[in-house]
């Protein structure tokens, strides 16, 4: 199968589903590479129109055609331009998809491969269908008329235009015909659609994710009941039932036969359990994991017991025996074999990592508790505060006799030392030596003056003897 990089959608897709990511209501072209000697040859090609309309045309020129050209084709009157979406054998499938009845609707032929004259006059006339579909709701608005008008298609060469529109009931829109084609000058048809079509036409995207069924691949639209609903045992929520086109979804149809056939090998809910114990009453089913919720209680949940489909049919076998079991709960408790539910709306909680954060906390709390517990004694000579367990003095370290020992006041010392025409260092608190009569007095009878050099600031003991002084 060849594959080519498309450059429009920036993703590679195979041959048969080109162009299917382009327009809604697309079709997969699954017999695309096949040789044409092991299938019939077909002239017949499905051309897409704006949004989900569709038609069928003859390739009577014989053109070599490809999924999402441009064609020019017959219309009435003039002619039309739109995108081949599949041709060959699978043409055919799709008329009856579609429900297109050969001998009631003519199929009508293709002309040529749209050229560039085509596709700007096909713009031209695209350019103009919102502004007329606006002005046609104020004219059918001053007219009277119980309708909304969903949606505008012009022709290609501007001679025709298709006004969708939506009623509940019947409308006589002929005087509103009259007026459409005097104030816009065409060729006017009018064709009624539902809301699920209205949605169809305009698209989007539902709340699984996924693009509209009505204009992925849907063509018949039937109608949804609330018996759908109640089937599926779905919460009766109107937001939650209900599509972008304000209707039940149809999505609600595709499996109530599924729900039927399972319902079918489940106990009927109108039948109610005798025990020694009490009578009790049907309250809800749980098809998937065939499980039955009873209650004491015949239309209120009270005592609620949740039993296998296998234990209450042989409670209702012993009941047409006339037996009473002693419980409606399995007797045997090997018997038991159930899991225990999860709660799959919880797995993605935003609070579901609190709980490792407190353990890491508490963890962090506890080192710090040990290893303030593992630190040595303090001195008594020594002067702490507890602060946060950080020293006082500024991060220096400091001698048992008040003596300071950083790295910086070390090399500070070595260079005092050093100088020439110094005297070393006399435990004065690190100042420079003094001079005269009064460096020759004993240190205990020297005056102690706050301003001088002869403190030490940066000790933040002083001896005792200065402070008495």
């Amino acid at each position: 199968m060849k594959y080519k990089l498309d450059t429009d959608g920036a993703k590679l897709t195979s041959e048969g589903a080109r162009e299917t990511h382009k327009q809604p209501l697309s079709s997969y072209d699954w017999m695309h590479g096949i040789p044409e000697s092991l299938h019939e040859e077909n002239n017949l090609v499905e051309v897409q129109f704006k949004n989900t309309r569709k038609g069928y045309y003859i390739n009577s020129e014989g053109l070599e055609l490809h999924k999402g050209d441009w064609v020019t084709v017959e219309a009435s009157p003039g002619h039309d331009i739109g995108r081949v979406t599949l041709t060959g054998r699978l043409v055919p499938h799709a008329m009856k998809l579609h429900h297109f009845n050969t001998e009631r609707n003519e199929i009508r032929r293709i002309y040529r491969l749209a050229k560039p004259y085509d596709l700007e006059r096909m713009y031209e006339a695209k350019s103009r269908e919102h502004d007329t579909m606006i002005e046609t709701r104020q004219i059918a608005a001053k007219l009277g008329l119980e309708m909304k008008i969903g949606d505008v298609e012009y022709q290609a060469d501007g001679s025709k235009a298709i006004f969708y529109y939506i009623a509940d009931g019947r409308v006589d829109f002929r005087q509103l015909i009259r007026v459409l084609a005097d104030t816009f000058h065409i060729r006017v048809e009018m064709k009624q659609i539902g809301a699920r079509q209205e949605a169809g036409r305009i698209g989007g995207i539902g709340p699984c994710g996924r693009q509209l069924c009505c204009s992925a691949w849907m063509t018949n639209f039937m109608s949804v009941n609330t018996s759908a609903a109640r089937i599926q045992d779905l919460s009766m929520n109107p937001q939650k039932l209900t599509g972008q086109c304000a209707k039940l979804k149809c999505c609600m149809n595709f499996e109530v036969d599924s729900y039927l056939d399972a319902q079918k090998k489940m106990p009927s809910p109108e039948i109610v359990l005798h025990t020694k114990k009490g009578d009790f009453y049907h309250f809800k089913s749980d098809i998937f994991h065939r499980q039955i919720t009873y209650s004491t209680e015949k239309n209120a949940p009270v005592n609620l017991v949740t039993i296998p489909v296998k234990r209450v049919f042989d409670i209702i076998n012993m009941n047409k025996r006339n037996e009473l079991p002693e419980t409606i709960g399995i007797e045997n408790p090997e018997q038991k074999t159930g899991k225990k539910p999860v709660d799959i709306l919880d797995e993605n909680s935003l609070t579901r990592f609190d709980a490792q954060m407190d353990d890491k906390r508490s963890n962090r709390n506890s080192k710090r508790k040990r290893n303030n517990g593992n630190q040595p004694p303090v001195s008594e000579g020594q002067k702490t505060t507890n602060n946060g367990n950080k020293p006082n003095n500024g991060g220096r370290q400091l001698r048992n006799d008040g003596e300071n020992t950083s790295p910086a006041h070390q090399g500070n010392e070595r260079r005092r030392n050093n100088t020439p025409n110094r005297h070393p260092q006399t435990g004065n608190g690190g100042g420079r030596p003094m001079h005269g009569a009064a460096n020759d007095m004993p240190r205990s009878a020297r005056p102690y003056n706050n301003g001088s050099r002869e403190r030490n600031n940066r000790n933040p003991q002083l001896p005792k003897n200065k402070k008495e002084q």
